[in-house]
């Protein structure tokens, strides 16, 4: 499945008016149950990651995802999109910008800000995420914050329609038990919020380009750019 810029900027603007379930899109790779909003009296936490996409050389859209460091962060050692908690007086835009500049690196004036997403509340964090997509001209060179990530993990856009990389499982938690639903990505498993924003970008994109299946293998084979002989980050390529 080929996806252009415009097919992304298409498929960000689609609404309910057009048809599209917000909602279902994204319930199909969040966990279950999910709570939709926080508790009554209960004001979530405001935040903002970016979805940044970029060309290759062979034409295709990739974009960067990131291991979290180990902390005791509800979701250290979980894969994320560059992001984090509003700052006072900051749009989402500017929040999103700020912490890809502060976590990965990316310069802000180079991002061409192409739509946001709806937002997602995540109950473990009691954040309420905005996503922001942007395009960057040029192949990114990373430069990650080893204070909050372990691992840059970079993640070609054709993954989201390859079934095969798909999984299920169950997990518990502080004596709750959820069925997750997840993405193998460089050796990784994708899964929550993450899991659940890709999910929902995936369905506006099947909606636009269309939703045939790819038939191409999982991503099996890893491969890491180096600086300084210190892994900056992996790609997975098709095997």
């Amino acid at each position: 499945m080929t996806v252009t810029l415009d097919h992304i900027e298409r498929a960000i603007a689609l609404s309910a008016a057009d048809g599209f379930d917000v909602l279902a899109a994204q319930a199909r790779m969040a966990p279950e149950p999910r709570p939709l909003a926080p508790p009554p009296g209960v004001t979530a936490r405001q935040s903002a990651v970016l979805l940044l996409l970029y060309t290759t050389a062979d034409g295709s859209l990739w974009f960067p995802l990131m291991r979290r460091t180990e902390s005791t962060s509800v979701h250290s050692g979980q894969i994320s999109l560059p992001g984090g908690r509003q700052e006072a007086g900051e749009t989402f835009i500017e929040t999103a910008l700020r912490e890809a500049n502060e976590e990965i690196g990316i310069y802000p004036p180079d991002v061409r800000v192409l739509g946001e997403l709806p937002s997602l509340y995540v109950p473990p964090s009691n954040f309420e995420i905005h996503p922001v997509v942007g395009t960057v001209p040029y192949l990114p060179l990373w430069n990650p914050y080893a204070g909050e990530v372990a691992e840059m993990v970079e993640t070609p856009l054709s993954v989201l329609f390859d079934d095969s990389v798909k999984g299920t499982d169950m997990l518990n938690r502080n004596g709750a038990t959820f069925r997750i639903h997840y993405y193998t990505v460089g050796g990784h498993r994708v899964w929550g919020a993450t899991a659940a924003l890709l999910g929902e970008f995936e369905m506006r994109l099947r909606r636009v380009v269309g939703g045939s299946r790819s038939p191409r293998k999982a991503y099996l084979l890893t491969v890491c750019r180096t600086n300084n002989s210190e892994t900056v980050a992996c790609r997975c390529m098709a095997a």
